[in-house]
């Protein structure tokens, strides 16, 4: 018999193909308390991984790690922020291409369980929510306002179809979607939105797939988290007592399969406080006994990650994220294998066969030594080129949505309106600076405000003179009610008994400014001699990668020795914040894609406080060992640990 033509097999495997992705469905059992996948009972063991916080670069790296791990899925967030960061401008490629780490996924064999907000938390700023629905300043989010919900179906309109390709059903990783996240510890309490949601994710994902809620294993929690025809899940951490836990779910779902949706690995830091660590004793103890309840687990998170840019989150009281997310988890921020990888991988493996094949290894490091900076030029003396759309004016002052400006800096001018000679409060109305601003006189450094902190500061002055209040935005409220988190001057500015009027408000675009060669606009000046503090400024400097070493360039972190406060551009990548003054955090990740070796690396520091180390040399440093627990600068009386109510 002749063989059969090509176009006849390639045919042929597309009709089989087809055929399989018909039959595939992934559905509740509520009779069996346990998921179906394809008609057979099925229990998933996940981990949370958040595409935004991993370059696309290491995407598979990390992802290949889980599955040795002996994961059947990961979890993961979908930033609204991240995708829509002004209203209708789409990003959906390179480092956000979200499809893209879906079809990663499903490559290499991975279901995906997604959450797709709107809110997230996530530990991100303004829990995924654009911070460009506060320019209607009475909106009241996650709720059935109709400018939110307006908002959010023009969002999903756009999101939701790009996933319904990659829905279990049709062929996709995509097995279940999350409806909002851990709702019942909002305020609003509204039936009405999650009613809203619920048929718009219909609408969009047809009805099929599995969709379910989020929230704390407590029954006032559920209360008002869940809703009919969205599956409940809970989440809580080791050390719970998993009988009791698991009961609350009952409460909502007294028939279905068990899960904890997070698992908590570890646990999020803040500026200010401890490096949080979480045994993995505690850990593997509580991940056994929900395996052995046939529970379905996932784990947040498995690998943390980082805050690049300006995408932390803060807690409230206002307490910001640092730039690592590195959580204590499993994976550590860079990718690499721990001892927890391993013990949890053992706990698995006494549940499931866990695949066979080498673990991708830890990913090398490489210091590359001191970096010698020069100073380029104060962010005032940069005001033409950082702002160059000019000053927006007005008699008090606008906040950052108010001149769209939704990111980093703004700075705030205006002249006093008489002589202070002797030494003058210097504060705003109901503490009104969001988050921190660093103040000059005619360019001369008189302090910092600080929101919750240092709320007045006294300064003196000649009539006529210059005061800049320069204001970085340090991350916004990503949990809890005051997620509406304004930023810049929110009210107005007193000296003394006077109210300050007619300011100059500069929107600062400095990362585009970065991207296109700040360092080549202006000659370095000359360092000053002085030791004193400096205004805030840009210091940049370069360095060689040889190109005749194998394996080059690896990742590596950077250290500040001797710098206060601000934050770093390599090769134009905003690598995020560093504080070292403040801590935790010491070393920033610094992953080998942003880095070359065909040409010298641009390093561009914005330093807002004081760089000098003593010996009047700017110094940034290549090391390869990160540093996340530093013990310096810890305020145990304001900085409470925070925890998820």
């Amino acid at each position: 018999m002749a063989p059969l033509p090509q176009s006849l097999l390639v045919l042929l495997f597309l009709l089989v193909s087809l055929a399989a992705a018909l039959q595939r469905t992934f559905e509740i059992d509520y009779d069996g308390s346990c998921f179906r996948k394809d008609g057979k009972p099925f229990r998933y063991i996940s981990g949370s991984i958040h595409y935004s916080r991993v370059p696309r670069f290491y995407w598979k790296d990390r992802l290949l790690k889980m599955k040795m791990a002996g994961l059947d899925a990961i979890q993961t967030y979908v930033p609204w922020n991240f995708h829509e960061p002004e209203p209708e401008k789409y990003q959906f490629t390179g480092d956000q291409d979200i499809e893209a780490f879906l079809q990663t996924a499903n490559d290499l064999g991975l279901l995906v369980v997604l959450r797709a907000g709107p809110y997230i938390c996530a530990e991100w700023d303004m829990g995924g929510l654009p911070a460009w629905l506060l320019e209607r300043e009475s909106i009241v989010l996650r709720s059935s306002d109709a400018d939110y919900l307006a908002a959010v179906d023009k969002w999903m309109s756009v999101f939701l179809p790009k996933m319904k390709p990659f829905l279990y059903q049709n062929g996709g990783p995509i097995i279940t979607v999350q409806v909002e996240n851990e709702y019942g510890s909002y305020f609003t309490c509204d039936y009405n939105y999650l009613r809203y949601l619920e048929n718009l994710f219909r609408q969009h994902l047809g009805d099929e797939v599995v969709l379910f809620t989020t929230d704390g294993a407590g029954i006032g929690l559920l209360k008002c988290g869940t809703l009919q025809g969205l599956y409940a899940t809970v989440d809580f951490g080791p050390g719970t007592n998993v009988t009791a836990a698991f009961l609350s779910q009952r409460y909502s779902e007294p028939r279905g399969p068990l899960v904890n949706s997070e698992f908590y690995t570890g646990w999020l830091d803040h500026w200010g406080q401890r490096h949080s660590v979480v045994s993995t004793q505690a850990i593997v103890k509580t991940l056994n006994e929900m395996l052995a309840f046939g529970a379905n687990v996932n784990m947040y998170m498995f690998i943390g990650g980082t805050n690049f840019g300006y995408w932390n989150g803060a807690n409230s009281p206002y307490a910001p994220q640092p730039t690592s997310y590195d959580y204590d988890a499993p994976l550590s921020e860079a990718g690499d294998l721990t001892d927890k990888y391993f013990a949890i991988r053992d706990v698995i493996g006494k549940y499931k066969r866990i695949p066979e094949g080498p673990i991708p290894p830890t990913t090398p490091k490489y210091a590359y030594g001191q970096i010698a900076l020069e100073k380029l030029n104060t962010v005032a003396d940069l005001l033409n080129t950082l702002c160059q759309g000019g000053p927006i004016k007005s008699v008090y002052p606008l906040n950052f949505v108010q001149v769209k400006q939704y990111f980093g800096f703004v700075l705030y001018r205006t002249t006093l309106p008489k002589n202070y000679t002797v030494p003058t409060p210097l504060s705003t109305f109901l503490n009104g600076v969001r988050d921190r601003a660093y103040v000059t006189i005619d360019g001369v450094p008189q302090g910092v405000l600080e929101r919750d902190k240092n709320l007045f500061l006294n300064i003196t002055g000649k009539a006529g003179a210059a005061l800049d209040l320069l204001v970085e935005n340090l991350g916004r409220v990503n949990f809890g009610r005051y997620n509406n988190d304004f930023k810049g001057l929110v009210s107005n500015v007193t000296l003394g008994n006077d109210t300050l009027k007619n300011w100059l408000i500069f929107p600062l675009d400095i990362d585009s400014l970065v991207i296109h060669g700040l360092q080549n606009r202006y000659p370095a000046l000359r360092r000053p001699s002085s030791t004193a503090p400096l205004a805030p400024a840009f210091y940049v400097g370069s360095f060689l990668i040889p190109s005749g070493i194998p394996d080059l360039p690896q990742d590596t972190f950077i250290r500040f020795p001797g710098w206060t406060k601000g934050q770093i551009w390599i090769n134009g990548f905003n690598l995020g914040r560093y504080w070292p003054a403040r801590g935790p955090q010491v070393t920033l990740f610094v992953p080998r894609h942003i880095l070359t070796t065909s040409a010298p690396n641009n390093v561009t520091v914005l330093e807002l406080e004081s760089p000098l180390n003593g010996a009047g040399k700017y110094i940034v440093e290549f090391v390869d060992t990160p540093v996340l627990n530093a013990t310096l600068g810890f305020d145990t009386e304001s900085f409470k640990l925070l925890s998820k109510e």
